[in-house]
């Protein structure tokens, strides 16, 4: 048998790499890259938070950072990211808004959920992806009270934030360092449980999809 059958695909070479880095870099930057990669989720250029709360929860469970030190950095990280475009969008406007930040598309769709859920929506984005990253910049533009949509960002991104955290530790494992063999092996040891976080991650998106409609 020819011994190239058992070498690791690109993609999956490359998915192992992938892992790897995000491990070290939240390793190597402890908190505040936490905080750094969650204010870039909370902006327009969105790193997935399931990418980076989870992976920081595990060196939390090696002794290299607290939980509670993690659910707190990514807090903070959200809070930073959506202030910062919270402030931009009030700055530049709608007409700005929409011409360099956002399609108008998801401006519209971003003010009737403003519009419509209020303060309660800008919790509740926090929860969904798609909406989570976007809710600053409507927000912003409408000039809603700025200590109203902190403390529902803050509230809201706890949840989210301790509820990722959980999962860290659960999904992933030291196997997944060794190679990309050995992290496809891991995953699928773990199978159980990442389907559980995925269905979570598909609820509150089908919740937002619905809610969206309703409207």
């Amino acid at each position: 048998m020819n011994s190239s059958q058992h070498e690791p695909a690109p993609v999956k070479i490359f998915l192992h790499a992938f892992f790897v880095w995000i491990m070290t870099v939240l390793k190597a930057g402890g908190y505040p890259g936490i905080v750094l990669l969650m204010a870039m989720e909370s902006s327009i250029f969105p790193i997935p938070s399931e990418l980076v709360i989870p992976p920081a929860a595990y060196w939390a469970s090696q002794g290299q950072m607290s939980y509670f030190g993690v659910v707190v950095a990514g807090v903070l990280g959200c809070w930073l990211g959506s202030a910062i475009t919270y402030a931009v969008s009030y700055k530049l406007g709608r007409p700005l808004v929409t011409r360099f930040l956002v399609s108008e598309k998801k401006m519209e769709m971003g003010e009737r959920w403003v519009a419509h859920y209020g303060r309660e929506g800008v919790f509740f984005a926090r929860l969904l992806p798609v909406v989570r990253h976007l809710i600053a910049i409507p927000a912003g533009v409408a000039g809603q009270n700025f200590t109203t949509f902190s403390l529902a960002t803050i509230l809201g991104s706890t949840i989210w934030c301790a509820v990722l955290t959980w999962f860290g530790p659960r999904i992933i494992t030291p196997d997944m360092f060794d190679s990309p063999d050995a992290m496809v092996a891991a995953v699928k040891a773990k199978t159980k449980m990442i389907v559980l976080l995925i269905a979570v991650v598909a609820a509150a998106y089908a919740l937002m999809r619905y809610m969206t409609r309703k409207k």
